[in-house]
């Protein structure tokens, strides 16, 4: 019987002191240190029939495990919508979290689209947007710099939807050309 207890007091003094090593261990490594970095990379997503919806790529892609979240040097977003002209996204900066469905793009976020058939040219400038690319939808709260078919306009606040082509400003002001006849 002693030596049954013996035993037991032993594996119990053994298990706290393994205990003890893990929580030294887990204590040195820091909450926030990225478990990868990718350099210059490029992340297609797919639709459900295959096609590609849109790529997100970039100079540098830091993974952070504590929150699941990305951060992007560079950042460029291209939306790729079937029959509509692709539109362009650059940035100084991008953070993608919430499960990859936000990207919040900071410094110089500089819009494009090319004209097409059904659409003027498009033009936007904003030091922040946030982007919901499987909602095809973006916002910001931010002064923004519209240019579309030569018309100008600026507003604080923007909420756009690409899938049903609707974009609202905030209060601000539209410039259109003279007519030509």
């Amino acid at each position: 019987m002693i030596l049954a207890l013996l035993g037991a007091l032993g594996s119990f003094w053994l298990l706290e002191l393994m205990n003890r090593a893990g929580e030294e261990m887990e204590a040195g490594i820091k909450v926030d240190e990225p478990d990868y970095i990718v350099e210059r990379f490029s992340f297609v997503r797919m639709t459900e029939t295959g096609q590609p919806s849109y790529i997100i790529s970039g100079d540098r892609l830091t993974h952070r495990p504590s929150d699941d979240s990305s951060d992007i040097d560079k950042p460029v977003v291209r939306s790729l919508s079937g029959d509509k002209p692709p539109m362009d996204i650059r940035a100084e900066h991008a953070r993608v979290d919430q499960d990859n469905t936000r990207v919040t793009l900071t410094k110089n976020v500089d819009i494009r689209r090319a004209a097409s058939p059904a659409a003027r040219d498009l033009h936007l400038a904003t030091e922040k947007l946030t982007i919901y690319p499987d909602e095809d939808r973006m916002e910001t709260d931010l002064p923004v710099r519209m240019e579309s078919g030569g018309a100008t306009a600026t507003g604080i606040g923007m909420q756009a939807n690409n899938a049903t082509r609707q974009l609202q400003l905030g209060r601000g002001t539209i410039v259109y050309p003279p007519r030509t006849r």
